[in-house]
């Protein structure tokens, strides 16, 4: 995907338990490559990578990839604040992962913009189903019944469905920025502006609509 002129900046969080392929989701999406044997994140690494999400209009999503150790978990509490997307991540062979997404779930609402978009992220599908523990019908469905936009299945290590999930968050923000639901004149809410590209038109308007009234 060719880099084009970005219209806004957006913070997304990639959470969920260590080892369930977030650096590697990650990796995949902005350098397209995967190792097998990736060093433990610490706290959190920045990457980033301009997608299309309408016709000539491009979100910089700048990716915070936290760390998934429980002793790690009041600092990456803190990476929460400003976000405005995240993919919450479990491995489908590894069952505890997707029991504990309850929990980072409510770690991310407590800390979280309430605006934010949050699309579950089952990794490692490349795997042979005779290792799966979590089928996709059950993700699905706890992802509709805990309010989340969606549910996707990824192979970092394929590439399958990776720049997919991430195009879904920042095509959720894009539609809220569109809708007036965030106001991009405060920067609690962790979305950027090109200002030096939009002089008026949408920008502009979306800018003012979290302050018009009545």
């Amino acid at each position: 995907m060719a880099s084009k002129t970005w219209d806004y900046i957006a913070k997304i969080v990639m959470i969920g338990d260590s080892a369930c392929g977030k650096s590697s989701l990650t990796i995949r999406l902005t350098d397209n490559t995967f190792n097998e044997v990736h060093d433990v994140t610490i706290a959190a690494e920045i990457g980033s990578k301009i997608v299309p999400v309408d016709e000539g209009v491009f979100i910089k999503l700048q990716i915070w990839d936290t760390a998934g150790q429980e002793h790690y978990r009041a600092v990456t509490r803190s990476y929460f604040r400003n976000a405005t997307g995240c993919l919450l991540v479990y491995d489908v062979t590894r069952r505890e992962t997707f029991e504990h997404v309850q929990e980072w779930l409510a770690d991310l609402r407590a800390q979280a913009d309430p605006e934010i978009s949050v699309l579950l992220v089952g990794n490692k599908c490349d795997l042979a189903d005779s290792q799966r523990q979590v089928s996709v019908a059950e993700a699905r469905e706890w992802a509709a019944a805990n309010g989340l936009m969606d549910f996707v299945e990824t192979s970092a290590k394929t590439g399958d469905r990776v720049e997919e999930a991430y195009l879904q968050v920042a095509r959720e923000i894009y539609y809220k920025i569109k809708g007036g639901r965030f106001d991009l004149a405060d920067k609690a809410h962790g979305i950027k502006i090109n200002q030096a590209k939009y002089q008026g038109g949408l920008a502009a308007d979306d800018a003012g609509a979290g302050r018009r009234c009545c």
